[in-house]
């Protein structure tokens, strides 16, 4: 990757004061990505993790790191819900998947597709673990939305569709949820430095004969006054706030860490 937009000169350590002693989390594609910097961030921060992943690899190699315990599941499987852990305090629905193509040409399984990972598993994982949290009197439902989940863009209708669901079901678990101790929220991270991301750089400057520098700042980030990637480092620590003592206020909201993209 180029260099022209690199990496904050520091980021802040994601646990901080926060203490999850106690606590149980349950992290969805928790194996790379953002999942993995979350998982990583809520062990630092005290809590017990477990990490569901397709990738069987990946979730253990997290798990060697944080002590928790390591799951296989695909969620775009309905049954493979049940088989997961329901005593968990922390839901992270972090998992999804990408499909890039016009909406006459996009299709139909993969939009499909699309909807069971990202609306439909977090709708059937809210339900599996709201009773414990219930049961307790606390809880934290934290959805790994988009700024597609605010904002939308061609040729992603089965992403932006299924980022404004989860949206939209992040806010009805908070308003039932709130009687009982458990909030729930989004953060809407913009382009994250992840493999998927860099790939997509790589490709797009390979297809239009231009710089990757050029694919950030005149495509990707074309809309964006901070002209670089997010870490996902900083959408941990976003969740991990959103999981401490000084957010319980906090419900129903979506968190944009867009880098000025939604002010526009």
């Amino acid at each position: 990757m180029t260099n022209t937009f690199p990496r904050p000169v520091a980021l802040p350590p994601p646990a901080g004061a926060i203490d999850l002693s106690g606590r149980t989390a349950l992290v969805t594609g928790g194996g790379s990505g953002i999942g993995r910097a979350c998982a990583l961030a809520l062990a630092q921060a005290g809590a017990a993790v477990h990490v569901v992943d397709r990738d069987a690899e990946a979730a253990k190699a997290v798990t060697e790191i944080t002590g928790g315990e390591a799951h296989v599941a695909d969620l775009a499987d309905a049954s493979a819900i049940g088989h997961l852990p329901a005593g968990v305090d922390i839901l992270v629905n972090n998992a999804g998947l990408q499909h890039v193509a016009p909406l006459t040409e996009f299709p139909t399984e993969r939009f499909e597709l699309i909807q069971k990972v990202m609306v439909t598993a977090p709708f059937l994982l809210m339900r599996h673990v709201l009773p414990h949290m219930y049961d307790r009197g606390w809880g934290r439902l934290v959805n790994v939305s988009s700024v597609h989940g605010l904002r939308a863009s061609a040729y992603k209708a089965a992403y932006v569709a299924a980022k404004h669901g989860l949206e939209g079901l992040s806010k009805v678990a908070a308003i039932e949820g709130a009687p009982h101790g458990v909030t729930s929220n989004c953060v809407n991270p913009g382009y994250v430095r992840t493999p998927l991301v860099e790939g997509q750089v790589r490709d797009q400057a390979a297809a239009h004969g231009i710089s990757e520098g050029d694919v950030l700042s005149d495509v990707m980030l074309a809309r964006t006054p901070v002209k670089r990637l997010l870490e996902s480092e900083e959408v941990a620590a976003a969740v991990l706030w959103l999981c401490g003592p000084h957010s319980g206020y906090l419900t129903g909201a979506s968190l944009p860490l867009d880098g000025g993209w939604t002010a526009g």
